[in-house]
């Protein structure tokens, strides 16, 4: 019997369990989990430094370096997103409507678990930790499955959690890591309807399109984030330049970074030789259209290709353009409907940005790092969705819920 199949089994069934305890034993088990992950961070520490020199030697970039690396401070984020999660209302068994109808019947929406939960990731231990805690406190049993570059990691992290939720009451089999990592147990899972209710998906665009095209369990899709700033002739350039460089040195390997800039003709003459100067002393390669090497001659000539880029790394695409209706088809013709920002101090060219973006999360005057679930207070998120079925934007504890309708009668027949 394959680790898949075994695994899927205690889902399964950790999933029914879950399902019908209390937000008591929950919140008593992710604060063990928070705390296990504090006490042994060193541990973590040591696992994760084997998956950086494995990393290193295969070459892997700064940017995905990054992604991969946890310190003290990050494992310490990671356990307060956990706390964040326990504090937060347990959406399970909340009656979300209810209503009667002419023959007496009451017709109710309960909001219940998904059941079990496949995740799909690549070099980012912290999706361990967010992905377990979330699908906990909604009452969702989870079957991980990371990237080669993070197994040393990942396993760590997951032996750590499932020691302290065991002793907190809870089903074994609550949270799952499978620990092969070769492809053909990814296509696999993707095969698993038997035990896995929805599977999603969290990494780059071809691991994302490679799940969506081969799944047959029902997937949600996530953030591929060709995220764009458009900055407008009216605007505090000052502002406009700092939330440019926020968003795109602040992490440049997430997919809320920025990976495009576009600039009104108006202002680029005065803008761009500063803002484009002060990416450069932050090393973003420059990659721009032909306006913006007669501003900039140190940027590089853009090619179409780069309009629809997710870099991922310092680089950046720049054009400049007539007006916000051309910035905002610029968008809508390039963009991955993840996070998009104008810097604007014209109220009407705001709410005309924040109406015709096709986004999961548009900003005006703030930079598209937001676009998080930690910092949209819900302690977590477990993944960006960028389609429009069911969950959009930053998921978290609904996002991972359904509905079940409730019906009262007395004796009615039909």
């Amino acid at each position: 019997m394959s680790e898949l199949i075994v695994k899927g089994e205690k889902a399964k069934k950790a999933a029914y369990a879950l399902s019908n305890i209390s937000s008591v034993v929950k919140d008593s088990a992710l604060q063990a989990v928070a705390d296990a992950l504090m006490d042994h961070y060193e541990k973590i520490m040591e696992a994760n430094n084997i998956d950086l020199i494995n990393a290193k030697e295969k070459g892997i970039s700064g940017a995905l370096l990054d992604r991969l690396t946890l310190n003290k401070k990050r494992i310490s984020s990671m356990a307060e997103g956990v706390l964040q999660i326990k504090n937060l209302p347990d959406p399970i068994g909340e009656v979300i409507s209810m209503w009667k109808r002419p023959n007496g019947l009451t017709v109710g929406q309960k909001r219940v678990p998904l059941g079990v939960i496949g995740i799909i990731y690549e070099a980012r231990p912290n999706v361990t930790v967010d992905a377990a805690a979330l699908c906990l406190k909604a009452g969702n049993a989870v079957i991980l499955r990371g990237g080669s570059e993070a197994i040393h990691s990942n396993t760590t992290i997951v032996e750590i959690m499932n020691e302290a939720m065991v002793k907190a009451g809870l089903e074994e089999g609550t949270v799952q890591l499978i620990e092969d990592t070769r492809r053909e147990t990814a296509v696999e899972m993707m095969k698993l309807n038997k035990y896995i209710d929805v599977l999603i998906p969290r990494g780059g665009a071809g691991l994302i399109q490679t799940v969506v095209n081969n799944s047959t369990v029902p997937v949600i899709e996530t953030g591929v984030g060709n995220c764009h700033i458009y900055v407008d002739d009216e605007c505090d350039q000052k502002m406009a330049e700092d939330i440019v460089i926020n968003a795109k040195t602040s992490r440049p390997g997430v997919c809320n970074a920025a990976e495009s800039l576009l600039v009104n003709k108006n202002i680029a003459k005065e803008f761009l030789p500063k803002v484009l100067g002060s990416l450069k002393s932050h090393n973003v390669e420059i990659r721009g259209s032909e306006e913006v090497l007669e501003t900039f001659p140190e940027a590089t000539l853009a090619q179409e290709e780069d309009w629809s880029k997710e870099y991922l790394d310092y680089t950046i695409s720049v054009k400049v353009v007539d007006h916000v209706d051309e910035a905002i088809e610029h968008i809508n013709k390039y963009g991955t409907k993840h996070s998009e920002a104008i810097v604007t101090t014209n109220y009407d060219k705001s709410q005309k940005f924040l109406q015709e973006i096709d986004a999961a999360a548009v900003y005006v005057n703030a930079s598209t790092r937001f676009t998080d679930g930690f910092e949209f207070g819900f302690g977590a998120e477990i993944g960006i969705s960028t389609q429009k079925l069911h969950a959009r934007g930053p998921m978290g504890l609904k996002e991972l819920t359904t509905i079940k309708y409730i019906i009262y009668g007395n004796g009615q027949i039909r």
